[in-house]
């Protein structure tokens, strides 16, 4: 991998500065390889919300869960942290119920500072997960970054760097890498045992209401420390009725929901058709429909990564104005098809099936003829259990190639997910004629508008009335620029952004 800065993808000569915000602690412990009878001492960082809408249960607390679940892992829980004390005490209390002796802390520093922490779970909003890993390294600490693994593609590049430089471990969150039936019905189709890869879909249908809007501004939480919350970003008057959950759909902190859930799918995409690398054309189609709110993300989207020679189509949908409205595509309403030349895989971690192709549209037909089945055999109930004791492994050999997924695959598949963004940031809202045209000499991208469409049109919107954005071609290159074409001036500083000082990701990590 070739290290590319932000001076490179904004193509100046300006650099920013180096503040680092961090306690003096950057020459790092060296690598120790824990013995199997020496625990590994974790922090958690971002307990999350267990009562914000969408928040199911708080991802930090979620994955103590888990932690908690891991067979003769040897892993011990020392602390604790978060911005919202609130949340930190509902979780110190549920560890000193347990018997588990743990520091707490609202700065994330603090924990970096703390020799007795050999690594860290990052569970936090998006646009922290870069400077949180990055710190880690830096310190000494092994990281687990939840998806997306980070909040831009250059700070995807910097997060790998710091990896490498710092001989650290860095799992991302990917954790269906870790799924035994993913794994053996990815061996056999790169096996060949479908035929040639034809395209490869990601299915993310999942129902969601709109955020609503606020006359003027909302108060923050009295128990949140809303300067450390903002960190990277800017430090701005909440305008939005809920802080947590909630950012996921603004640019400053979030990706929307091809960011949220699009890395899980995406992956296991990319993962089939043996992908290492960026697609080298781009583009999306959608917008944020039904739901006069406040959000700034797609809710409805349609992102072509154009690999070859076998793309992959992602479909997100959270419009269902009527119940059971999201609709499905083969009878899926979630997970992977995997078209190939003499059938196709469709499935998702739980479970999921070799099936004949039928040549038809796939809308609302009986479905195909089952040939292999791939049974969930209980596993996929503790699959995050499964991919944190992977991650612990590594942790304790200090073999980076034994990690399902290493630092930088979830650097390549967030990548994937940002650049569709990128794409429709810098488009224009046209009717569906419009865009079909343009879409129509792709028959899988064609066929996956016209998908979108009659969804749309079965919660009530009109596309020539309520236009989608027609996102911007984008075309990358590989060298010291990361896009090429007439769109590269324009979508280099999307790739990147402006820090908040003193939460900068630095240049030299």
């Amino acid at each position: 991998m070739k290290p590319i800065t932000r001076r490179n993808f904004l193509g100046t000569s300006a650099a920013t500065g180096l503040a680092m915000g961090m306690p003096a602690i950057l020459g790092g412990r060296s690598a120790r390889a824990a013995s199997p009878n020496e625990a590994i001492r974790v922090a958690v960082i971002g307990m999350g919300s267990t009562t914000a809408v969408g928040g199911v249960g708080g991802r930090g607390h979620q994955l103590l869960g888990r932690l908690r679940e891991i067979p003769d892992s040897n892993v011990k829980i020392v602390a604790l942290c978060d911005v919202d004390q609130d949340h930190l005490d509902r979780e110190v209390k549920i560890a000193s119920d347990r018997g588990e002796k743990v520091a707490a802390h609202r700065d994330m520093r603090l924990i970096f500072d703390d020799k007795d922490v050999d690594a860290v779970v990052v569970a936090l909003p998006n646009h922290w997960h870069a400077l949180a890993t990055i710190w880690a390294c830096q310190s000494g600490k092994d990281v687990y970054c939840e998806k997306p693994f980070s909040h831009t593609i250059w700070e995807g590049r910097q997060m790998v760097a710091a990896a490498r430089k710092y001989n650290r471990m860095v799992q991302a969150g990917t954790q269906r890498r870790s799924s035994p039936v993913l794994q053996k019905a990815i061996k056999d189709i790169r096996g060949g045992k479908l035929g040639a890869i034809k395209s490869a879909h990601a299915l993310v249908y999942r129902a969601r209401e709109g955020i609503g809007k606020v006359d003027g501004t909302t108060p923050v939480p009295a128990s949140v420390d809303y300067d450390l919350w903002c960190g990277p970003s800017p430090k701005k008057p909440l305008g939005r009725k809920q802080l947590h959950y909630e950012w996921h759909w603004f640019w400053e902190t979030g990706n929307g929901e091809i960011g949220n859930n699009g890395p899980h799918y995406i992956d296991v995409c990319r993962w089939a058709l043996g992908q290492d690398d960026l697609p080298p054309r781009v583009l999306s189609i959608g917008g944020r429909f039904a739901y006069n709110d406040c959000g700034e993300t797609p809710n409805t989207q349609l992102a072509w990564l154009d690999y070859r020679p076998a793309p992959i189509i992602c479909e997100v949908r959270n419009v269902s104005v009527k119940q059971g409205a999201i609709g499905s595509y083969r009878h899926r309403t979630g997970g992977v098809l995997i078209d190939c030349e003499h059938g196709y895989f469709a499935g998702d971690m739980s479970g999921g099936a070799f099936f004949e192709r039928s040549g038809k549209k796939w809308l609302k037909e009986t479905p195909d003829k089952k040939v292999k089945d791939f049974p969930d055999d209980g596993s996929s109930k503790a699959i995050e259990a499964t991919h944190l004791a992977n991650f612990f492994a590594a942790v304790r050999s200090r073999n980076r190639a034994e990690l399902t997924a290493e630092a930088l695959d979830g650097h390549i598949s967030a990548a994937c997910c940002h650049l569709p963004n990128i794409s429709h940031r810098l488009g224009k809202r046209l009717p569906a004629e419009a865009i079909r045209a343009v879409v129509q000499s792709d028959g899988d991208l064609a066929d996956a508008f016209d998908r979108l469409r009659a969804h749309l049109e079965e919660n009530g919107i009109d596309l020539d009335r309520s236009r989608a954005t027609l996102g911007a071609g984008l075309t990358l290159a590989h060298g010291k620029s990361l896009f090429t074409g007439p769109h590269a001036e324009a979508a280099a500083p999307l790739a990147t952004r402006i820090y908040r000082d003193p939460f900068v990701v630095p240049e030299s990590v």
